[in-house]
Formats: structure tokens, C-alpha cells, sequence
């Protein structure tokens, strides 16, 4: 079982590759469902993981429904993720009719290789799942990131299942959202995966001795200055022991 752990910062990254993660998918922004981080995190942690590292490509949050200077900046990052040397990339467009759009899509996974290339969850917002399989095949993704178009992987265990089975080997198929030690059994059991994609999220202390209480997030009511979120080693080793 390959274990992909979502991490967003360099210390999470550094404590997935402890607990004994195969790959990360290094992001920004996880209030936003992920965005695409610094070109100075992603060398850092380029640097010093010696795990496979995939870099999510989001210019925002929001929908997947791109302008011209988005996709051009998912172009550039693309470039500069290549020059960085990271194994693979990870991205998603539509188009407003909630179909793969497979033009930019492909454009995007022939610029990016010879790197790896996951369709993230954009798929999950996609109208029909089986028609989007079908359309990630055809332009060339290697994977697919999904929870089976709900909420959490576990509600769309049934799906991922039905997705695993029409992939039939022609591209991977990788559970993930709210994947945890009481999930992961029954979602690698049903849908019979060989990939799974979850964060072991836990938060620390940060190191801060004077704290100004009154403000949160900068003022966006949502941020915690003096929490840290990382990965949990111990989370990643006791879910291995579940699968495995």
C-alpha cells in the first residue's frame, strides 16, 4: 500500500517522511482546499525529503474553471517545479459545463512531463464520474485523487469502488479526504486500492512567549497563530498497521 500524505508547510513534510510516508503532495493554503506553495518551500523541501514530491498546481481557491492568466500561471509553476526537481505535479480544470476540460488538461500533462501527474479533486466536482474517468484516461493523468464526490472518501467508498473497477489498470485510482485509523480499513477493503492519499493532521504549540489574544487569523476569524499544523508520525505508522 503507497501512503500519500498532503502536507503544508516544511515541517509537515519533514515529519510525514518520519512516520514513514512514500510521497507527499505539498500544498498552500489548506483553508482553501489546497493551493500552490512557494517556489522557496518546495525547494527546501525538495532538498531534504528523499521521498517522492508532488506539488499541487491551484493559482486559487474557489471553482476549477480557469482564466487565460490562470492557466498561464499554472504553466509557469509547472516550469518551475520542473526545474526543482520534484517527481510529480497535481492539478484539475472543468469546464463550465462540468466536464474534464481536456484541452488545457492535456496541454498541462505534456508540459509537465517526464514528471507524474495526479487529477485532484477537481474530478469530484466533475457532472458524471464515469465519463470524467474516461476523459482523465484519454488526456493522459496518471492517477486520480477522489472521495467519490462526497464530502468524505468514506461516503464515497461505493464509488471509488465502481471507479476502481472500470479503471480496470488503465490509470490509478487514490482515495482521500477525512481518510483516518477509522476509515482507512474499510475504504482499501471495499474499493481495493493499492494507493491511499491523508494528512495524519495534529497541530502544535508554536513557540511564541508573548501572544496577542485579541486578534485570529489576521482577521479572518478562521487562523490559529499559536497552533501549528504538522504531520503525525505516529498516525502514519498506526494506519500502515491497519492496512497492512
Amino acid at each position: 500500500m503507497l501512503f500519500e500524505i498532503v502536507v503544508y508547510s516544511i515541517e509537515a513534510a519533514l515529519k510525514a517522511q518520519e512516520g514513514g510516508a512514500d510521497r507527499i503532495e505539498l500544498c498552500d493554503n489548506p483553508g482553501e482546499g489546497g493551493t500552490t506553495p512557494s517556489y522557496g518551500v518546495i525547494e527546501v523541501v525538495r532538498q531534504h525529503l528523499s521521498i517522492d514530491v508532488y506539488i499541487m498546481i491551484r493559482p486559487r481557491g474557489g471553482d476549477f474553471l480557469y482564466s487565460s492568466y490562470e492557466f498561464h500561471a499554472m504553466k509557469r509553476d509547472i516550469s518551475q517545479c520542473q526545474r526543482l526537481s520534484v517527481d510529480g505535479v497535481v492539478f484539475g480544470i472543468l469546464n463550465a459545463d462540468g466536464t474534464i476540460d481536456k484541452k488545457r488538461c492535456k496541454e498541462l500533462i505534456d508540459k509537465a512531463r517526464p514528471l507524474k501527474v495526479t487529477c485532484h479533486r477537481a474530478f469530484d466536482m466533475a457532472r458524471d464520474p464515469f465519463e470524467a474517468l474516461e476523459d482523465c484516461i484519454e488526456v493522459g493523468f496518471d492517477r486520480i485523487l477522489t472521495s467519490g464526490g462526497q464530502s468524505r472518501a468514506i461516503d464515497g467508498v461505493d464509488l471509488i469502488a465502481e471507479l476502481q473497477k472500470r479503471a480496470a489498470g488503465r490509470i490509478i485510482i487514490m482515495p482521500g479526504s477525512g481518510v483516518n485509523e477509522q476509515t482507512v480499513g474499510e475504504i482499501v477493503n471495499k474499493a481495493k486500492v493499492n494507493e491511499i492519499h491523508f494528512s495524519a493532521m495534529s497541530y502544535k504549540e508554536g513557540g511564541m512567549d508573548y501572544r496577542n489574544e485579541q486578534i485570529a487569523g489576521m482577521g479572518s476569524e478562521e487562523g490559529a497563530e499559536f497552533k501549528l499544523r504538522i504531520a503525525d508520525p505516529e498516525k502514519i505508522r498506526k494506519m500502515r498497521e491497519l492496512v497492512e
